[in-house]
Parts: C-alpha cells; sequence; structure tokens
C-alpha cells in the first residue's frame, strides 16, 4: 500500500510490521467498525495541574481526544498567562489511539511573580486549537 493511499486510522507503515499481532488486529478492526469522521472532536482538557519545582513550575495535563491515528491525533498544549503570552508548549509526536485519556507534563516553566493563575489549551493536527481554556489556580 503507498503512503497516499494508507488508511487514516493506520499506524505509519514502517511500523506495521513490528507490531504484535493483535495489536494490528485491534487497529484493523478499529479501522473497519468506526469511520474516521464519526469519531472527530476537538481535543478535551480534562485535568490540569501546576506544581513548583525550585524556581520553575511543571504542568500535568490530561487530554481526551478521539485519535484515529497520524491523520487526526491530539498534537499539542500550550500553557498561557492571562494576558495570553506563551508560558510553554509541549509536543505530543504520535498519536494516542488505545490511551484515552491520557496525561503528559511540561517541566521549567517560568512563571511571572504575582501570576495567580494561568491557563491551557490544546489542538489536534487536524482542526487546530480548541475553543476552550482550562484555568488552572496556582497555589500561593
Amino acid at each position: 500500500m503507498t503512503k497516499t493511499a494508507q488508511r487514516r486510522d493506520c499506524p505509519k507503515p514502517e511500523s506495521w510490521a513490528m507490531m504484535p499481532v493483535m495489536k494490528r488486529l485491534r487497529y484493523a478492526l478499529t479501522a473497519a467498525l468506526m469511520p474516521s469522521a464519526a469519531l472527530a472532536d476537538s481535543p478535551e482538557i480534562i485535568a490540569a495541574a501546576i506544581y513548583q519545582v525550585g524556581m520553575d513550575w511543571r504542568v500535568d495535563v490530561t487530554l481526551s481526544h478521539r485519535d484515529t491515528g497520524w491523520e487526526h491525533y491530539a498534537d499539542r498544549w500550550e500553557v498561557l498567562d492571562a494576558q495570553g503570552n506563551g508560558l510553554g508548549v509541549r509536543d505530543l509526536l504520535h498519536p494516542h489511539v488505545q490511551e484515552q485519556p491520557f496525561t503528559r507534563s511540561l517541566h521549567n516553566i517560568v512563571i511571572p511573580d504575582g501570576t495567580r493563575e494561568v491557563f491551557v489549551k490544546a489542538r489536534c493536527n487536524r482542526d487546530g486549537w480548541a475553543d476552550t481554556l482550562k484555568v488552572v489556580p496556582l497555589d500561593p
């Protein structure tokens, strides 16, 4: 199968041969039973927490998105201040078709003194940024 003819909900061709048989079967059944368009929606931030680590901060974000494969998956989230300035970005480098919801962290974020809350937004590689922001209060 050529790259242009590859199904949207299957893994990249170079990883297919290395995948265990049962996992390949699960991907194939998912592809056959659930059309990609029916699964699509914006990434949702289920939870977010922020922790001070020394002089910097760590943010943990739990996302839910109906990833269908490499053609449509949650690919990034960003931490913003109240003015909309970016404080940090976490790139998600692969789909999480079988892992939903999932949590990822971003370390070494510098947050200006006096900041009482930050905001997190998420996006998917096909539809762009979600409309909603998650407010994350900082402990004083």
